[in-house]
C-alpha cells in the first residue's frame, strides 16, 4: 500500500476543509505541502445548497456551482483551483485510524498518510436508525441528507414518486427546508421532532408557533 506525506494535512471534505484550504492559500502555502483527504467523491462545496435549491424540481443548483468559497461571496474554488495552487486533492478515501504519536493516518484501503500538522474538519454525522438496532432500518424508502450523494437518492426518489408523501424527522434548519423542499415537489409532508416547538435553539415559542402555522397552511 502507498504512503505519501505532507507538512499539513486536513481529513474533511466539507465547508471547512475547503475554507481553510483558502487561507492556506493566502497565507503562502507551499506547493505539495497541504492535502485533504475527503471520503466524498467531490472537492469542497457549501452543503447548505443540498437542502434548497438542489431539491427543487428545476434541478439548477449543481456542482460546479456550489463550491466552496461561493457562500461568502468568494472565488469559487473548483477541483482546478486545487491543482494549480499544489494543494492535493485525495477523495473517495476514508480515514479509519489516527495514530497520534507516530503522526500517521491509515484509510479504509490500507494507504497511509504521515503529516505534521493534523486538522480535523469531518464536521458532524447523521444519527442513522441502524445505530439504534430498528428493525427495517434499511427500508430503500428512507433517506438521510448529509451529503451530495444522498441529495442524489433524494432527487432520484422524488423524480419516480410523484404527488407522494414523506415524514420528516427532525425540526431544525435541514428539516424545515427538506419539508418546503418537498413540498414544493407536491408531496404531502408531515415533520415529527422531538422538541416543543421547531428550530428551539433560535426560535422562541411565540416565533416558532408562527412558523408551525405557515407550514400547516402550505400543507393545506
Amino acid at each position: 500500500m502507498a504512503e505519501k506525506s505532507f507538512k499539513y494535512i486536513i481529513v474533511g471534505g466539507g465547508v471547512s476543509a475547503g475554507y481553510a484550504a483558502r487561507e492556506f492559500e493566502k497565507q503562502g502555502v507551499k506547493a505539495n505541502e497541504l492535502a485533504i483527504i475527503s471520503k466524498e467523491a467531490v472537492a469542497p462545496y457549501e452543503r447548505p445548497a443540498l437542502s434548497k435549491v438542489y431539491l427543487f424540481p428545476e434541478g439548477t443548483a449543481r456542482l460546479p456551482g456550489f463550491h466552496v468559497c461561493v457562500g461568502s461571496g468568494g472565488e469559487r474554488l473548483a477541483p482546478e483551483w486545487y491543482k494549480e495552487k499544489g494543494i492535493t486533492l485525495i477523495l473517495s478515501t476514508e480515514i479509519i485510524k489516527a495514530d497520534l504519536p507516530s503522526k500517521t493516518l491509515k484509510s479504509a484501503a490500507g494507504d497511509t498518510f504521515k503529516y505534521e500538522v493534523l486538522i480535523i474538519a469531518t464536521g458532524s454525522t447523521v444519527f442513522r436508525l441502524e445505530n439504534f438496532g430498528i428493525q427495517g432500518a434499511d427500508a430503500k424508502n428512507i433517506f438521510y441528507l448529509r451529503e451530495i450523494a444522498d441529495a442524489d437518492k433524494l432527487v432520484e426518489a422524488i423524480k419516480i414518486k410523484k404527488n407522494g408523501k414523506a415524514l420528516v424527522v427532525g425540526g431544525g434548519y435541514i428539516g424545515l427546508e427538506l419539508s418546503a423542499a418537498l413540498k414544493i415537489n407536491n408531496f404531502d409532508v408531515s415533520m415529527v421532532y422531538p422538541d416543543p416547538w421547531c428550530m428551539p435553539r433560535l426560535f422562541t415559542a411565540d416565533l416558532a408557533a408562527f412558523y408551525e402555522v405557515y407550514y400547516t397552511k402550505k400543507k393545506e
